[in-house]
């Protein structure tokens, strides 16, 4: 049951469909102790999550060969997941799920597969059959990373006309239009070879976007031009400190922007750290303030509720809690971790 200073989130994992991989979690937003409050069985590797705006759904994506994104009614007050039926994606390894601002479709990114989909989704939450497909083609100069194309996230903007695909395997981000709840290509914005460009995270106020890109460990950001649907490229800057030197372990993963716009943090595996950075609210850029360790290993995702930042560590099998200065951003540890096999991400429910 949860308690009136508790926040409740969910927890994606790489597990079997007879194990309960996708948790039920709830962080005390006070002191940042978290406990397990139930998990669901039946989807294998929930490797990404994404609720609808009003808390009432869930979307999985299940990360296998044959791809698969399942949607779930969520019990208000409980949280409990009720099945509503899964759709196939037609590629491999589906690893990123994403809601239009509308609730009416969902968007999956198909790693290994290299095609974006979208799905209509019914009045119940439910999804319908595939709208619309795009795989894509080319490869990178990274060929033990960039052989073939690898989608790795895709967002929909503010106004649910278009969507946005970081390609990891082509060094694009790619804009599509949606028009009818088909995908029609809009604009290509090309990075450095070897970026490998993998998850967006977009300002509060839609003046900017910030790209994580794994291969080379940068922060890429963008004046977005949200009403012609452009992105004009303002700066590059390491996800890592200065003075480290990066290995081939070194993985930037997950990016995300705070509720008030002031802070962008960014999590790096192999320093594993998640990295502190000040946004300036005329210009949008951003300056390195400060990496804390994640508590663990490979901080493939973290989540911001209230607060606090959750963050999930992949290979050491933990959930770790920092409370976040409302002054400076910078990250303090709460002391409280959470063990989760193999958590890979962490979606809040919407309070």
């Amino acid at each position: 049951m949860k308690q009136p200073n508790e926040a409740l989130f969910y927890i994606g994992t790489y597990n079997k469909k007879e194990k309960e991989a996708i948790l039920l979690g709830a962080v005390n937003e006070d002191t940042g102790e978290m406990r397990v409050l139930g998990g669901h069985k039946g989807i294998e590797n929930p490797s990404f999550l994404a609720l609808n705006s009003s808390g009432t759904v869930l979307y999985a994506a299940s990360e296998q060969d044959e791809g698969e994104v399942h949607a779930f009614a969520v019990e208000a007050g409980t949280g409990a997941l009720q099945p509503l039926g899964g759709r196939g994606t037609d590629g491999g390894a589906p690893c990123y799920v994403s809601v239009s601002p509308q609730d009416d479709y969902i968007f999956v990114a198909n790693y290994t597969g290299g095609n974006v989909n979208v799905f209509p989704v019914h009045a119940d939450g439910s999804l319908g059959e595939m709208s619309s497909q795009v795989k894509h083609e080319g490869s990178g100069i990274r060929q033990d990373r960039q052989d073939a194309p690898h989608t790795h996230s895709i967002i929909p903007d503010s106004t649910g006309e278009r969507v946005l695909v970081c390609d990891l395997g082509i060094d694009q981000v790619l804009i599509y239009r949606l028009e009818e709840g088909k995908l029609v290509t809009h604009r290509e914005v090309d990075l450095p070879p070897g970026s490998g460009p993998r998850h967006l995270a977009v300002h509060p106020s839609g003046q900017w976007i910030y790209l994580i890109n794994e291969l080379n460990s940068t922060i890429t950001v963008f004046a977005n031009n949200e009403q012609q649907g452009e992105l004009k490229l303002l700066q590059s800057i390491s996800a890592l400190p200065e003075d480290y030197p990066a290995g081939s372990d070194d993985t930037a993963a997950d990016i995300h922007v705070s509720p008030c716009g002031r802070f962008l943090y960014a999590s790096n595996r192999g320093h594993d750290s998640i990295g502190v950075f000040y946004i300036n609210a005329e210009t949008g850029l951003v300056e390195p303030g400060d990496w804390v360790k994640s508590g663990g290993r490979t901080p493939r995702n973290f989540a911001i509720i209230g607060g606090m930042l959750l963050a999930a560590n992949q290979d050491s099998g933990n959930i770790v809690s920092f409370r976040i200065d409302k002054e400076n951003g910078r990250l303090i540890p709460t002391g409280n971790e959470l063990e989760a096999a193999s958590p890979v991400c962490i979606a809040p429910i919407p309070q």
